[in-house]
């Protein structure tokens, strides 16, 4: 029932002749968190629709763990939505089925200088942009800086350091240094600090079981044994334990997104807001530190008729003006995607001006279409290997093969 109403909520297609004398209605569908998010983004739809009379917008939020698939089944039947919150690994998979609109030279894409260069090019597939920067995150080593300076430590810069960190904070404090993730995502700035990726888009090689791979997650095993290191969660809550720990104060770090911003500051830790520490994520051996960027596109259909891109063009324009962006990162504690919208005052909360100060280390994903999918094989090997229920090369070895049946044309 519930996907029935979704579809009778796209207006998507020129199925809506009887506007043709009044305003145009348009439906988006948003991919925020409902409770914490989508509340600002009605308020900006009310906004548009004030300021412009002709367009109406019809906001639907669909859950994001089923936005995908359902974008995807609607786009192929021609009833989906006007414009869609993309997931950035969403984008160049929908642009390549020829569901989204290019946006170069309209007027949703008027302000392309003042966006993160590498957000519009996550955003590009094959010579065209598909979406505009709506919002952006990346990761960070966040750490809690009372524990760090009772203990006499800085923030590390490489993982090396930030083992022995972690033993120092133990030492002193009693608690743990870091706990680290077994996710695949969350795995990814160490294959960036050995200069490697799962694969090589450019050359179309898997690389996930290269040598540089497994040095980069063999430091990543390294970092679930030791003083002050956590052992592996291997729980299907295991995200919810590591950021109970550490807004609670009882581990000093972890590596962590902007989306827990506000929920670091419900935690009893983080009551001054000016306690949690925001640092680069640790360089690996090659000296450089890197990682993954993410975050959500507007994108606009390429099915709907001419009228209704047009008024949809109009919205994007709207929602990724420096002014909404600035109203967005106030309200939700985001990261604008465009850089004048960090305003003084978004700069006044330090969790937003702290993961700012990351996103020069944030790496843009490669334009292929299948990118996103090859954390899912991943995710089961390395929870496999960090609870010591597989080798890291056998673990590695079966995540490539997976990883080939996603990419066939790919080698190994």
């Amino acid at each position: 029932m519930a996907s029935l109403a979704l579809a009778a909520t796209a207006c998507g297609g020129s199925d809506s002749g009887d506007e043709a004398d009044g305003p145009v209605t348009i439906t988006w569908w948003d991919t925020s968190n409902a409770t914490n998010e989508a509340p600002t983004y009605k308020a900006l739809v009310k906004e548009f629709e004030a300021a412009h009379k002709d367009v109406k917008v019809n906001y639907v939020n669909v859950p994001f763990d089923q936005a995908q698939n359902k974008f995807d089944t609607a786009a192929g039947s021609k009833g989906a939505p006007d414009v869609l919150r993309s997931e950035v690994g969403w984008t160049p998979a929908f642009a390549k089925k020829g569901f989204f609109l290019p946006l170069d030279g309209t007027e949703a894409l008027k302000d392309q200088a003042a966006f993160q260069p590498s957000l519009i090019e996550q955003a590009t597939y094959e010579g065209k942009t598909y979406g505009v920067p709506f919002t952006t995150d990346t990761l960070a080593l966040v750490y809690n800086k009372a524990l760090f300076k009772k203990a006499g430590v800085e923030a590390p810069g490489t993982w090396d350091d930030l083992k022995k960190a972690a033993a120092t904070v133990k030492d002193k404090t009693g608690v743990d240094g870091y706990w680290g993730s077994t996710q695949a995502y969350y795995a990814q700035s160490f294959l960036y600090g050995e200069g490697t990726d799962t694969v090589d888009a450019d050359a179309k090689k898997i690389t996930v079981a290269s040598p540089a791979a497994k040095k980069a997650y063999g430091t990543w095993q390294s970092l679930f044994q030791g003083k002050g290191l956590h052992k592996a969660d291997t729980t299907a809550d295991a995200y919810a334990h590591i950021q109970e720990a550490f807004v609670s104060g009882k581990v000093a770090s972890i590596v962590q997104g902007p989306w827990e911003i506000t929920n670091f500051y419900k935690g009893s830790a983080f009551k001054d807001k000016n306690n949690l520490g925001i640092a680069t994520v640790p360089a690996g051996s090659t000296g450089k530190a890197g990682a993954p960027t993410g975050g959500h596109n507007l994108s606009v259909y390429a099915g709907s008729d001419k009228a209704h891109q047009e008024a949809s063009l109009k919205f994007v324009k709207f929602m990724t003006s420096a002014k909404a962006q600035e109203t967005i990162a106030l309200k939700n504690s985001t990261l604008p995607t465009r850089a004048d919208a960090y305003t003084a005052e978004v700069k006044a909360d330090p969790g937003i001006a702290g993961y700012q100060s990351v996103l020069s280390a944030a790496q843009p994903r490669p334009a292929l279409p299948e990118y996103s999918s090859l954390w899912a094989p991943l995710d089961d090997q390395l929870l496999e290997i960090a609870g010591g229920k597989e080798s890291l090369d056998k673990g590695l070895g079966d995540a490539e093969t997976a990883i080939a049946k996603l990419v066939p044309d790919f080698s190994k």
